[in-house]
């Protein structure tokens, strides 16, 4: 049995909620990708989203790029993650109020969620929309074949 999840198993998990890791090619030759955690949603056969400052270097460089990779993945044993590539689709400025509150009470639940978006405004925010072409994953909780 291949370590490789199926497409049901990968989209399933990349769903679920986890912190991505988010990677960005850097600005030139002296520097290395950007690489940061982030909320992020995903349904499966769509495209997935995050939320960012709109001014920070991190959009800058998504801009410029116009692709990033996405890394999610568990923490306990046994360790399985996927990774996903691909263009930039849409990018909405400034970021939703539907999409903000979807992020908030996915990673925080109803409660802490209001209120975290109670605390925050979303000005100066922008929605990444990403859509998902080249995929890697592994389950290392399946035997290898």
């Amino acid at each position: 049995m291949s370590q490789v999840m199926s497409v049901e198993e990968r989209e399933a998990f990349l769903a679920g909620v986890r912190i991505g890791v988010l990677s960005v090619a850097g600005d030139g030759g002296d520097r290395a990708p950007v690489t940061m955690p982030l909320w992020y949603c995903y349904q499966p056969g769509g495209e997935l989203y995050f939320i960012t400052g709109a001014s920070s270097r991190k959009a800058e460089l998504i801009r410029e790029a116009g692709r990033v990779s996405l890394c999610a993945h568990n923490d306990d044993p046994p360790y399985r993650y996927v990774t996903v590539e691909g263009p930039v689709t849409a990018i909405d400025e400034p970021a939703g109020e539907t999409e903000r509150a979807e992020l908030a009470h996915r990673y925080l639940g109803p409660d802490l969620g209001d209120r975290y978006l109670r605390s925050t405004h979303g000005e100066g925010l922008a929605l990444f929309r990403i859509r998902p072409e080249h995929w890697c994953s592994a389950d290392f909780g399946k035997r290898p074949e």
